[in-house]
């Protein structure tokens, strides 16, 4: 098997194959102590005697424990290659999910409601973005960071579905929410840094007004991507009453004039979704539009290439017993 551009991931151990030179000498001079020796009158007679084969044989055991030690040291030092390429989706874009978590978006003209299928479609959008980091920004009356910008996919989906409408106090701080998600992505050096806004409301909260944090976004080429949420016309919408939360149709109010501004503003695009397929149908389409913005990278994956050591380290070894025990039992 040939391989080229070995490397090796604990290249220290390869030191100790300067053992072996030392266990060599060392062997050598060991046999000449222990050689016996006869006094003859006369060498004549043994010039044409010649040294049995198994005798000569038994050195060999010697020499094959030494590439067993040698072939043992580099196993260890793990050799790998990287022969192997693939092309896989290496985008390189760093996003933040700004997501509303307001009362209204317990409005169940989704289903369950907004907020739970805004977190059920996004959770699968996160999930398919392997190689992205990601970061999700939470916003009511104020905005703070439910998980930072991370590769760790797992536990920002663990984060999110923790998510609940009343964590913060209540109301529609549009501009604060997407301020927060630019102050978190802004020092990021991905090759495009993008922020993904959902909200289901109009700005009525923060003191950050959303034109401004958009103006913000775009001076640090970030681009954003604004989702507006809610049915055309009526929804029900829970309202506190006596007797608990109840479920009024109420008239849906998406400020969609300044989610366009933002979005137009920052080279993203403006969505609305109406129902759960639109929702779902809004983020392949962000999802596609993000990775044809990137070139696809030729990334090297490195291939452990220990195991025909391996197998020739235990094929000499199981030789040496054979010998050992059979046909050198008597020299050794």
């Amino acid at each position: 098997m040939i391989m080229n551009n070995i490397t090796f991931a604990n290249p220290v151990y390869l030191w100790f194959l300067l053992i072996i030179p030392l266990l060599a000498v060392f062997y050598i001079l060991r046999q000449q102590k222990t050689s016996p020796s006869l006094i003859f009158s006369s060498v004549q007679q043994l010039r044409n005697t010649q040294g049995s084969f198994r005798i000569i044989l038994r050195h060999i055991l010697f020499g094959f424990r030494m590439i067993v030690i040698a072939l043992l040291v580099i196993i260890i030092a793990r050799p790998q290659s990287t022969d192997y390429w693939e092309d896989v989706s290496t985008e390189g874009i760093d996003i933040m999910l700004a997501m509303d978590i307001s009362s209204s978006m317990l409005a169940r003209d989704f289903k369950p409601d907004r907020l739970e299928a805004a977190k059920n479609v996004a959770t699968e959008f996160i999930s398919g973005r392997t190689y992205d980091r990601m970061g999700l920004v939470i916003f009511s009356g104020e905005s703070f960071t439910q998980c930072p910008l991370t590769t760790d996919h797992a536990v920002m989906i663990n984060l999110m579905r923790e998510m609940q409408s009343g964590m913060i106090e209540d109301g529609t701080a549009i501009g604060l929410g997407l301020a927060t998600a630019v102050n978190r992505i802004k020092d990021s050096e991905a090759k495009s840094k993008v922020i993904i806004l959902l909200t289901d409301g109009v700005n009525n909260r923060g003191e950050i007004a959303p034109v401004t944090a958009a103006e913000i976004a775009k001076t640090l080429g970030v681009r954003v991507y604004t989702i507006g949420v809610g049915s055309r016309g009526m929804a029900p919408y829970p309202v506190q009453t006596a007797a608990g939360i109840r479920y009024r149709n109420m008239q849906v109010e998406i400020d969609e004039e300044v989610l366009k501004e933002i979005a137009a503003m920052t080279g993203g695009q403006y969505f609305r979704a109406t129902d759960n397929e639109s929702l779902n149908k809004i983020y392949e389409e962000i999802d596609a539009l993000e990775k044809s913005k990137i070139n696809v990278q030729e990334y090297s994956r490195k291939s452990e290439e220990y195991m025909p050591l391996a197998i020739i380290l235990a094929a000499l070894l199981l030789l040496e017993i054979l010998l050992r025990h059979t046909v050198l039992k008597k020299f050794i």
